[in-house]
């Protein structure tokens, strides 16, 4: 029989059961206490990584940007500009739209806006952009690229009594803000071009103060580029731009509840654009004169048909979009052929008016009559005054066909969808029996 276990020595061995449990406790708050700081560390750890990669991915866009586009991005200053880069351009326009907030509320307008956003909020419902509701304004912008004819068609806005008509106010913006040679970015310079743009039509005509050069005294210039194309300031807006090539970039404008836009796309042969173009800018064309006039059979640089090639596909691309007609573009856009124009100016002027919802006016009417019927073309390359129904034809006359044949190969896409037919020899070329345009009738309004 085995002798009775000592009082003492199981009282020593239950105290030392419970400091041993009490020590396992308190190792097992430490080591879940070490667990959840490796755990937070860990994860601050990816979310550094994360960043990390997040900054090298955005340093890359720019560089990815710049090699589709064969430009750098990065904004230059130019002369007493402050504007460095698109995050220091939305500082400046975020100062620029609070004084637009400013004057709205001196007209009464802006409270009504804001107090319509404080309801949709309160009922806590999102819902999708809902077109802008059409009004008494009309705001037209006139999307067209250089030597297009977009002088003489802006005129038919100009001459109507109740438009105020912007001539290439975003001419201001190209010389103050812009990038490394190489060509303009596409991105980055429709950003700036649309946030521009915006507070035109908002008339906010202040936010072209800071790229004029000598800046205005007390909001008064000289220096306004075309100023005196303007005849009138009353009822409703239209806005001729050459600077804005992405459709895409106008859709805050299309959704914004304050603006009712109206985007008719001007387009031309673009045959016809370059031997204009060589005309009126012949500094920029001097490669393309020298292959001309060289002898040998050494072919024009790759990168100048790149370059031409580039500009065809920006063109197609956005009339493209406009063709298709997304819901934020239903019924705000027009693709009208210069062609078009000149052969039948006042039919043409009147479908612009009827897509804009404008009257048109006899003013408009008497003007077209004059100025599409002259004997003998206006002075000058930028001249409104011309026999329009043998002038949109005058390139092919002068036309080599070996550059006809370049800017064909180029512009083949754009060309087979805005219905211009190809040359297939000289002799095609300068025969005016046939024609090298299709006829769509209205298929271009949209």
């Amino acid at each position: 029989m085995a002798p009775p276990f000592p009082m003492e020595k199981g009282l020593t061995l239950l105290q030392d059961c419970r400091d041993f449990l009490h020590s396992l406790k308190m190792r097992s708050k430490y080591a879940l206490f070490l667990v959840f700081v490796v755990i937070v560390f860990v994860f601050i750890e990816k979310e550094n990584k994360i960043i990390s990669r997040v900054s090298d991915k955005l340093k890359q866009i720019p560089q990815a940007l710049a090699d589709a586009n064969s430009t750098d991005p990065a904004l230059v200053l130019a002369e007493n500009a402050s504007l460095l880069s698109l995050s220091e351009l939305d500082s400046a326009f975020s100062q620029l739209q609070s004084r637009l907030r400013n004057l709205s509320l001196q007209l009464g307008v802006e409270p009504a806006v804001e107090a319509a956003g404080e309801e949709e909020e309160e009922e806590g419902k999102e819902e999708p952009p809902r077109p802008a509701v059409a009004g008494p304004r009309r705001h037209v912008l006139l999307m067209a690229t250089t030597r297009t004819g977009s002088s003489f068609v802006g005129e038919f806005f100009n001459q109507q009594g109740n438009i105020f008509y912007l001539f290439e106010p975003l001419w201001h913006i190209e010389r103050t803000v812009s990038f490394e040679p190489g060509g303009a970015n596409a991105a980055g310079s429709a950003l700036v071009y649309r946030d521009v743009l915006k507070q035109l039509f908002l008339c906010d005509l202040y936010v072209l103060e800071h790229f004029i050069t000598p800046l205005p005294e007390d909001h008064l210039t000289e220096f306004m580029f075309r100023r005196g194309s303007s005849r009138s300031l009353k009822e409703h807006m239209a806005l001729k731009a050459v600077r804005i090539r992405q459709l895409e970039f106008l859709q805050p404008l299309a959704e914004d509840p304050r603006l009712d836009l109206r985007v008719i796309q001007l387009v031309r042969d673009p045959r016809a654009v370059l031997a204009s173009r060589m005309v009126a800018f012949a500094g920029k064309y001097k490669t393309w004169k020298k292959w001309l006039d060289d002898e040998g059979q050494d072919g024009l640089r790759e990168e100048e048909v790149q370059r031409l090639r580039g500009n065809c596909e920006s063109i197609r691309l956005s009339a493209e979009l406009g063709l298709r007609q997304p819901a934020w573009l239903r019924g705000r856009y027009m693709l009208v052929r210069y062609e078009d124009v000149a052969r039948g100016p006042l039919q043409k002027a009147r479908e612009m008016y009827r897509f804009a919802g404008i009257p048109l006016t006899p003013q408009v009417e008497d003007w077209i009559q004059k100025n599409t019927q002259a004997a003998h073309d206006g002075s000058g390359i930028y001249s409104t005054q011309k026999n329009s129904s043998e002038q949109f034809e005058k390139w092919r006359f002068s036309m080599p066909f070996k550059l006809a044949q370049v800017v064909q190969a180029a512009c083949g896409p754009a060309m087979r969808l805005f219905g211009y037919k190809l040359a297939r020899d000289a002799a095609a070329l300068t025969n005016r029996s046939v024609s090298l345009l299709e006829e769509r009738g209205t298929f271009w309004v949209t």
